[in-house]
């Protein structure tokens, strides 16, 4: 064979020369093997999905069919639900010192409001004219729940209860309304808001409520019968016209309009007033808890699903908790509530002295409830000491002062002509010479009030006449601190405070199962 030539840069191909034996049945050389060559399937071929069998084919379809709908129904439910819930501002302006709580671990505060509005659905309930603004608060709850859901409180605000409402800005309208005093709290938020509620009862108790729920009476109609209808127990028969509620002594099932008359009615209960009527909302607000879990309800989500439906197409909510997952987080972490640990209260309270129809507060058994509800939900725990408690200040300290120049008042509430004199005349030999006297309302308990920079003179005059930290209270229009001598300090040289009350301010519980006493003149 002769010699090839190559020009010169022309590529000169690389000869590997293998002298494999040759394959007998062709003749032809084998197949040359490289490095890293896997052994090959002579029917190897690739996986086809139209030669699948038929039993693939149908149980992959059914399978995709079945994932899709999963996925379409869960987002319709979330859509759905997202779009029935209505929100507002949770405050009407009102100072807040707290900052944002972890729904999911921190202990909550969620005030619970049922209007008594008439426009919408509600329109079959009564006429506009007999509910103004946004709607008188027909019923007002404050839920408190522990850090570790071992503990629930329902704490009921009587509506005929004489408060003072704060200054509040309606978030919508941007108007502002003055301060009220001696005001009935369910008309805190005709005119601003809910947020003004929320306001009044931050200022009521000294705390600060986290979120709140409104419903309206349809909410209350649509939901009984979406858990086919609550337990309800009356001693004798009612046959109430004003509501509407018909029920055999013993007990029945009520739903929608029988279920709302159980609620509203203000005649067939106990004295025909509004605290009886609180007793049976707590009653059934009771029924309803033992239904939900017997149930299995809040385990069960189509159970659940239906209520929601219910429950957010009639509620209002604040912005912080207008959402599916913050409403399924509070969900979640009342299941599993043992219903004993549902306690329900109602605030101490007294006849108004202004008016027998209205409710005061009684003090300080008021005042020492809500210092132990600030200290913690256990309500089983000992109340804190008023008398050893350091009166209320966000002031730094200061250095000692001068009593001679401090300008204290003596507003003569004691209902005795004169009196304010020889209080005076005790204050001036405890050093406080600065002292005027007004002639005051008459109150049945002595306060002492003080404007900004004087907390720790109203402490040490408070201090003085023996009076506890709960008798101590800011008040902005206040110049110096003013002693309001109340009926309590008609004589003597100190005021003369009542016997200290049990603790046990738990009316009932969920798992209580009570029967309301009914109003003999009903």
């Amino acid at each position: 064979m002769g010699a090839v030539r190559y020009s010169p840069g022309e590529v000169v191909p690389l000869l590997v020369t293998r002298h494999d034996a040759p394959n007998p049945e062709t003749g032809q050389p084998a197949p040359v093997a490289y490095p890293g060559q896997g052994k090959l399937a002579t029917r190897s071929r690739r996986f086809s999905y139209r030669r699948a069998p038929r039993w693939f084919k149908i149980t992959s379809a059914a399978v995709a069919v079945l994932l899709l709908a999963v996925v379409a129904f869960g987002g319709y439910w979330v859509w759905r639900l997202q779009s029935n819930i209505s929100s507002s501002a949770l405050g009407a302006g009102g100072l807040r010192t707290e900052g944002p709580v972890d729904d999911s671990k921190d202990r909550l505060q969620i005030l619970v409001l049922g209007t008594d509005t008439r426009s919408g659905k509600n329109g079959q309930f009564g006429t506009t004219d007999q509910s103004s603004g946004y709607g008188q608060s027909d019923v007002m709850m404050l839920l408190d729940i522990s850090a570790d859901n071992n503990h629930v409180n329902v704490i009921s605000f009587p509506r005929d209860l004489l408060v003072d409402v704060p200054a509040c800005t309606d978030n919508k309208t941007g108007k502002q309304y003055p301060e009220r005093q001696n005001a009935m709290i369910n008309s805190a938020m005709a005119e601003a808001g809910i947020g003004c509620a929320v306001d009044t009862v931050n200022k009521l108790t000294g705390l600060e409520v986290d979120h709140f729920m409104m419903a309206d009476f349809n909410a209350v109609t649509e939901l009984s019968k979406a858990v086919g209808g609550v337990d309800v127990c009356v001693s004798t028969a009612v046959n109430d016209p004003d509501s509407g509620l018909h029920l055999p002594k013993g007990t029945s099932q009520v739903e929608g309009d029988q279920a709302l008359a159980f609620l509203r009615t203000r005649h067939a209960f106990s004295d025909g007033g509004d605290l009886g009527r609180i007793k049976a909302q707590q009653s059934f607000l009771g029924s309803l808890v033992r239904k939900l879990k017997a149930d299995g309800t809040l385990g069960n989500p189509q159970k659940m699903l239906g209520i929601a439906d219910t429950v957010t197409k009639n509620l209002t909510v604040d912005n912080g908790l207008a959402s599916v997952p913050s409403l399924l987080t509070i969900a979640g972490r009342l299941k599993n509530i043992d219903p004993a640990k549902v306690n329900f209260i109602t605030v101490p309270n007294v006849p108004a002295a202004s008016d027998p129809n209205r409710l005061d507060l009684d003090q300080p058994a008021a005042n020492n409830f809500f210092a132990a509800l600030t200290k913690s939900a256990d309500l089983s725990q000992p109340a804190p000491s008023a008398a050893a408690s350091p009166a209320p200040s966000t002031e730094a300290p200061k250095a000692a002062y001068n009593k001679a120049l401090q300008p204290v008042t003596v507003a003569n509430g004691t209902g005795v002509t004169g009196r304010s004199q020889e209080i005076a005349a005790l204050l001036s030999s405890g050093g406080f010479t600065k002292v005027a006297r007004i002639q005051a309302v008459a109150r049945p308990q002595t306060m002492v009030y003080y404007g900004a920079g004087f907390a720790d003179v109203a402490a040490d005059v408070a201090a003085m006449f023996g009076l506890p930290a709960t008798s101590v209270e800011q008040v902005a229009s206040v110049q110096g601190v003013q002693l309001y001598a109340g009926q309590d300090f008609a004589t003597g040289n100190k005021p003369t405070l009542p016997a200290p009350k049990p603790n046990d301010v738990v009316a009932q519980t969920a798992q209580d199962q009570t029967c309301q006493a009914t109003n003999p003149a009903g």
